[in-house]
């Protein structure tokens, strides 16, 4: 599904507006730099290659999700791949354990505006009454939020086979802004901590209803994409964990993301 009522519309590692076409340009040398093998073993994790970029020592793929090399050597080390389900949401074989506390802090480089957007994701999750809650602390937090640059908003990656969340958030703070719209930024960051507890992306598999342009199929994953019981078998547009969102949009828990919400913690 297109976004019909905004001008524009960019993934959660796209830039608005004018600098799309430049931002495709871009990703698509970026991606002619890395390996056919690296390449191979993100397809063979269930991530789609379309515009992998290289940011510093991982790949982002589908927009915003954080691959290391490591991750990659883990590509083909159990043979098994796993899909389930067809268009609702999704979770990874790893998730948090629970209960817990998880606590969200900003890196010193980030903007102190930021420290407003973290206290809305906090609310945001916290007023679902999971078992896992969240906290905004000065510093060392399980997740943090730091700076980054390139053609996308924020990026993340997947809970530890230990259960424990993923532990950073990238945060290209030149594209959302230093003093962003609260609700925009909270929403892209929410979706980023999504992410780090275990959710995949909403529209696995099938982009063309949120992003746009021809269907496009996540494929198979070693990584895990589990249809979460309880949500219907459905394109799902105004999930919190669809993969692109509107500039400026702001995109709270719906009830199908509620219930994936408290089936999981």
């Amino acid at each position: 599904m297109k976004f019909t009522s905004f001008s524009s519309k960019l993934g959660m590692l796209a830039l608005a507006g004018s600098l799309l076409a430049s931002c495709a340009e871009k990703t698509e040398i970026a991606k002619d730099q890395i390996s056919p093998d690296a390449i191979a073993k993100i397809q063979a994790l269930g991530f789609s290659s379309a515009n992998v970029q290289r940011d510093g020592d991982a790949y982002i793929v589908e927009g915003d999700i954080r691959l290391t090399d490591r991750d990659l050597a883990g590509a083909y080390s159990n043979g098994k791949l796993l899909r389930v389900g067809s268009e609702e949401q999704y979770r990874t074989t790893n998730v948090v354990k629970a209960p817990r506390v998880i606590t969200i802090s900003l890196s010193n480089k980030m903007p102190a505006s930021y420290a407003a957007v973290v206290d809305e994701v906090v609310r945001r999750y916290n007023a679902e009454n999971l078992t896992l809650t969240f906290s905004r602390v000065a510093s060392g937090g399980n997740i943090v939020l730091t700076t980054a640059n390139g053609s996308y908003l924020a990026s993340a990656g997947f809970p530890t086979s230990a259960g424990a969340p993923y532990g950073s958030v990238n945060v290209n703070t030149r594209a959302i802004g230093t003093n962003p719209n609260l609700n925009y930024a909270a929403t892209i960051i929410a979706h980023e901590v999504g992410h780090c507890i275990g959710f995949r992306h909403t529209d696995y598999t099938d982009r063309s209803y949120s992003c746009g342009g021809s269907t496009s199929n996540e494929g198979a994953s070693t990584v895990g994409a589990i249809l979460i019981p309880g949500t219907p078998a459905a394109a799902d547009p105004n999930s919190w964990m669809l993969a692109c969102i509107g500039s400026g949009q702001n995109r709270y828990f719906n009830a199908n993301d509620k219930t994936a919400l408290n089936y999981l913690y």
